[in-house]
């Protein structure tokens, strides 16, 4: 009998970076975008901007993702970085926030789709019923898992191509648009409409980060890291420039704008209805990829925690296969409970931002690490050391200042749910004493 594989491969922790990243964002932001920008130069500009983000992020995270070769991502590092504090309630950001109310988001989105096209569906049934599938899948083994995601991976790949070069050389009339600059994009790009859609887009791209929740349990993760970040981040950021340049180029602007199923309408111009429902079908699935992504990654985080924290030792728990069941389990019911209480527009930017203030923390580390511990191995060097740790604070950093000016509710809820992890971490804390 053949031993089971204990590791995913450098390829499916690639496959786990992509489907994280390639979720409802990038099929639901476009029309919120266009309510205030209607430059089709600076609406690319913007998704350019948001995958140069997290580009300079991927770099830095690669540096501690070699360096401190441990799963659970955020919470691994800022523990070891700064505090173990600040790493507890990352961690606990991270899964209930980073990944339960994402996983609910995409399946709400999945079970909308698939109910257009079987209206007789019940929505909140499939969304529960696709959570509980997966996890089902991925508390099996690493073989199953990966093996799975890998092919559903594939699948969302070959689907945007796929559409993106038929849409281009099929449709009948694309949209009279330049997509060179134009004197007064300028000031577009400087203005409030920008940073906040630039909320939604650095959101979209929220997911590059993934692959080191599951760095001990990737093949010989130190050489393979900064690989797998770089590859997986520069493929989803051709891939969504694509696709909005074939949103604009195929669907009139003042029917996508302020409309979440554009991705439709654009299907629809250029395929007729029958091609709309079929791509409603595909993207169904596409988002079946990225629901096994984050239920694959997350609970790494909560498993981290409970090898720490005595009172949660219980999601440490892995079955024969080191699979951290328990774990996987947790992040799914809460998914779920997501599912029948969430407002989608909210949990988006409240989610972007809590996982924003995450991000920022962590690639700070990156030049702290730097000066408190020089002599540390490290593998892999962040490229253009410190331009891009710096640049990527700038650009989260102005995300973040405009979240709190335009957006306060969501922010302030933000802070409130990091407040309960320091709750938290204190009360898990006089266990291990």
């Amino acid at each position: 009998m053949a031993t089971p594989q204990k590791k995913y491969t450098a390829r499916s922790a690639t496959s786990v970076i992509i489907a994280n990243m390639i979720g409802t964002g990038v099929f639901a932001s476009l029309g919120f975008q266009l309510l205030d920008i209607q430059s089709p130069f600076v609406i690319l500009l913007l998704w350019t901007v948001g995958g140069l983000t997290a580009l300079f992020g991927a770099l830095s995270y690669a540096e501690l993702g070699a360096a401190l070769p441990r799963s659970g991502g955020e919470y691994n590092f800022l523990s070891r970085i700064y505090h173990p504090m600040l790493g507890f309630v990352t961690g606990w950001v991270s899964v209930a926030i980073g990944f339960a109310a994402p996983v609910a988001l995409v399946s709400i989105l999945f079970a909308t789709y698939m109910t257009q096209v079987f209206p007789a569906l019940n929505s909140q049934f499939l969304a529960v019923g696709l959570i509980v599938l997966l996890t089902a899948i991925h508390i099996s083994n690493h073989k199953n898992s990966g093996g799975f995601h890998q092919l559903m991976t594939l699948f969302k790949l070959l689907l945007i191509v796929g559409f993106s070069l038929l849409a281009f050389f099929t449709v009948d009339a694309p949209q009279g648009i330049s997509f060179l600059p134009q004197a007064s994009d300028l000031n577009v790009v400087f203005s409030s409409s920008f940073a906040v859609s630039l909320i939604y887009v650095n959101y979209s791209y929220m997911g590059w980060n993934s692959a080191t929740y599951i760095s001990s349990e990737i093949e010989n993760p130190q050489k393979s890291l900064p690989k797998v970040l770089l590859i997986g981040t520069l493929t989803v950021t051709v891939l969504y420039v694509l696709l909005n340049f074939i949103f604009l180029y195929t669907a009139p602007i003042n029917q996508m704008a302020g409309n979440e199923k554009f991705a439709y309408i654009a299907a629809d111009y250029v395929f007729g209805e029958k091609g709309a429902t079929i791509l409603a079908l595909s993207l169904s699935v596409i988002f079946i990829s990225t629901v096994s992504a984050m239920t694959m990654a997350g609970p790494r985080a909560f498993q981290a925690i409970g090898q720490d924290y005595p009172v949660f030792k219980k999601l440490a728990k892995t079955n024969k296969n080191d699979i951290p069941v328990n774990a996987i389990i947790l992040q799914s019911a809460l998914a779920i409970l997501f599912v029948l209480t969430s407002s989608f527009k909210f949990i988006l930017v409240f989610a972007g931002f809590t996982l924003g203030v995450s991000n920022f923390a962590t690639v700070l580390g990156v030049i702290v690490l730097r000066k408190t511990q020089p002599d540390l191995p490290r593998p892999y060097k962040t490229w253009l050391y410190p331009i891009t740790p710096i640049l990527y604070l700038c650009l989260m950093g102005w995300t973040l200042t405009y979240i709190i000016i335009e957006k306060p509710q969501e922010a302030l809820m933000s802070l409130g749910v990091i407040v309960l992890g320091v709750l938290l971490y204190f009360v898990s804390n006089r266990s291990r004493t």
